[in-house]
């Protein structure tokens, strides 16, 4: 077992202080977003086996089979499939949907046969991998998620009282489900820029009215005027006004599959993903936005936000379930004098201690980890995890 030495990710969305009290750390005053635990090239963690520090990603590639065991190998390549985080925000990350893999791999080539530069800030597809991730609450977490039923979404925009947003409701109250929400996310991202920055202003300043009042959906309309506050006159923050606001409490978590638009507000907690870095971009964001190739990777039909629940087995690991293999997450939650709990030994983990102080006992002998502190169990390593705390144990699917 190796402790791991992690980056943690400045983007400007970040907490100044989030990280730093998980981490037991001084602020810097600086934003800290994320905290990368994995192999990821962008940012691998760091272990020492007594050469000093080595990314994990050299040890992986040194020794694939021995590190994430054949089957993981035979499934997913030489590499560590998924991406551990903690996600620190402070304000909204960008509006975005992930493809699926035979979208990323025909993008990918695509790319790479046109000669796009892999650092170009156009550039939509960074790898040949699907993204599908998981987000679990620490604290409790705002986003948006999936797109509402499009009469909810037309009754939502009606009430804004906003002239040029009538269009899009009556497309939305005549036309078939996918017809509509694609017609007007097209309507919204296509239209001139001028214009939309005086329709998200009116919009902005009725949300923030409607979402000081006592009605079914203020905390969405409260929302919307905070994203508006943050990115003025961007067209995404009326296409977040067609999407589900939802809150996670700690504990709480949501699986984004390939397609589905979503955005995170606020709040800090666990992500877990494949291992890729692919990103379409809606808008909340002065990145690019390709919007034709978006509209080919959105799946425009509604759904409520499936909240997921942890799942207990008898040895008391909590899983949180999801339909793909290259990501497994659960949760342990240990009490003082509990009895030590064995952790199987099928395939790579990292393991996250977010709350007290753990162990980690293997044939090496013991690690403690302290609140913020994470441990790389290569495969075949049988470890055993005792303590008081709240560890996530991120692995792939048995």
């Amino acid at each position: 077992m190796d402790r791991l030495v992690n980056t943690v990710r400045p983007y400007a969305w970040g907490s100044t202080t989030a990280i730093p009290e998980l981490l037991g750390v001084r602020p810097t005053g600086e934003p800290q977003a994320e905290m990368w635990m994995g192999a990821h090239p962008g940012a691998p963690s760091r272990v020492d086996r007594g050469a000093g520090p080595v990314a994990l990603s050299e040890v992986i590639a040194a020794d694939p089979e021995g590190e994430l065991g054949a089957d993981a190998v035979s499934l997913f390549g030489p590499q560590l499939p998924f991406l551990l985080k903690v996600l620190a925000a402070a304000s909204p990350l960008s509006l975005q949907v992930h493809p699926d893999l035979e979208q990323a791999k025909e993008g990918y080539a695509d790319e790479e046969e046109r000669g796009v530069p892999a650092d170009a800030p156009h550039r939509n597809y960074k790898d040949a991998n699907h993204k599908p991730e998981l987000i679990c609450a620490l604290t409790p977490f705002n986003g948006l998620c999936g797109f509402r039923d499009p009469n909810e979404a037309a009754e939502l925009l009606a009430a804004l009282e906003v002239d040029s947003l009538k269009p899009y409701v009556d497309i939305l109250h005549a036309h078939p489900e996918s017809h509509a929400l694609r017609e007007v996310l097209t309507a919204v991202l296509t239209a001139d820029p001028e214009a939309m920055t005086e329709t998200v202003r009116r919009a902005a300043a009725a949300a923030e009215r409607l979402g000081a009042l006592d009605g079914p959906h203020a905390p969405a309309y409260a929302a919307y005027a905070s994203i508006a506050q943050h990115y003025p006159g961007d067209p995404g923050v009326i296409a977040a006004m067609l999407l589900n606001f939802v809150t996670l409490q700690p504990g709480e978590a949501l699986y984004l599959g390939a397609g589905v638009p979503h955005a995170y507000l606020d709040g800090l907690g666990v992500e877990i993903m494949a291992n890729s870095d692919n990103v379409l971009r809606c808008g909340l964001t002065p990145k690019h936005v390709d919007v034709p190739e978006l509209l080919r990777i959105v799946r425009f039909e509604s759904a409520a936000p499936a909240v997921l629940r942890p799942e207990a087995d008898p040895s008391g690991e909590e899983l949180y379930t999801t339909p793909i293999g290259e990501f497994r997450l659960s949760r342990h939650v240990l009490a003082d004098g509990a009895a030590p709990r064995p952790l199987p030994a099928t395939g790579p983990q990292i393991l996250l201690c977010a709350a007290g102080e753990v162990s980690l006992r293997g044939a090496d002998g013991e690690l403690p980890l302290t609140r913020g502190q994470s441990a790389f169990a290569p495969a075949g390593e049988e470890a055993v995890l005792g303590g008081d705390g709240t560890v996530f144990r991120a692995t792939v699917t048995a």
